[in-house]
């Protein structure tokens, strides 16, 4: 049995890693939160209802059609809380989902996030904030602003019981300003939409003379079968709940990011060992893994 099981893990990882045309060095993925949540992604994998490509037709989401009819509506918004600064990193290391952007200039504004409740969006956003809500296939919001030279490094995301919509609200319009997916790129564009699958290797750049403003959303993966649609809702709600990330006070923040303070700070002592000793560092990983491997064994 625990042979079986730690078989299942492997193949999982390598499932992922092997995913699509691009792929992150073995030693990293082995240690990325992707490959954590491997034999829960093959099973959203398996099941998926929607092509295993690396972007989709928005236009099979007719659901999401209202929020390219109003994007001026929800621009307008995101335009007002950028003139009061309040599309921001988070202040309090509190964001486990993206704590890893902020260091490139990213910023953001939650508008939703699965059950997690945020009245800060309803106040400063009420329109963008109506229409999110009326549209149950949305799981997540919030506004994303990459400023000039501001960027994103290849990862994927670990969780793929979603997929990614991004709606140009204020963008640059320029070539130079991009989200790579697989090895595909996009340029976003004003009032226009781009949906993709975002456990697929992607990246982004800003090298544009403006910042881009975007909605951007997830998007619940359509499963064939109605069992694995419920399953993946309850796991949405639950784990994804859980990584909730305040604006302003008021807001909820998930137990995994008042957890993730925690292992922020544990994170600070385990870069001075790095940079003390990167052979040192990179053979406690492998040595970490290997006692992982010993306690499945041994349990």
């Amino acid at each position: 049995m625990k042979w079986a099981l730690l078989g299942i893990f492997v193949f999982s990882v390598l499932h992922i890693h092997f995913r699509g045309k691009v792929r992150l060095p073995f030693r990293r993925q082995i240690f990325d939160h992707s490959s954590f949540m491997a034999p829960l992604n093959l099973f959203m994998h398996t099941f998926s209802k929607v092509p295993a490509t690396p972007y989709l037709a928005v236009s099979d989401f007719p659901e999401l059609a209202p929020l390219q009819q109003n994007w001026h509506i929800i621009r307008d918004e995101a335009l007002r809380l950028q003139e009061l600064k309040k599309i921001k990193a988070a202040e309090k290391n509190d964001d486990v989902g993206f704590n890893s952007f902020f260091k490139y200039g990213w910023k953001r504004f939650y508008l939703k996030w699965y059950d997690a409740s945020h009245p800060s969006a309803q106040q400063m956003c009420p329109q963008t904030y109506a229409l999110l809500q009326s549209i149950p296939s949305i799981k997540a919001a919030m506004f994303a602003e990459l400023p000039t030279g501001g960027k994103l490094n290849p990862h994927r995301d670990p969780f793929a019981g979603s997929l990614r919509y991004h709606l140009g609200l204020q963008t640059p319009n320029d070539d130079r300003c991009f989200i790579d997916v697989d090895g595909e790129r996009h340029s976003w564009r004003d009032g226009q939409a781009v949906m993709f699958d975002e456990t697929y290797i992607h990246w982004a750049r800003n090298d544009a003379d403006s910042d881009r403003i975007i909605l951007f959303c997830d998007i619940e993966r359509p499963m064939r079968f109605r069992w694995a649609q419920a399953l993946n809702r309850w796991l949405g709600r639950t784990l994804m709940t859980a990584a909730a990330s305040p604006n302003e006070l008021g807001d909820q923040a998930g137990g995994i990011s008042k957890l993730f303070r925690i292992s922020w700070a544990m994170g600070q002592y385990r870069r001075r060992f790095k940079a003390w000793s990167k052979p040192a560092y990179n053979l406690a990983r492998i040595a970490l893994v290997v006692a992982v491997i010993a306690l499945i064994y041994y349990i």
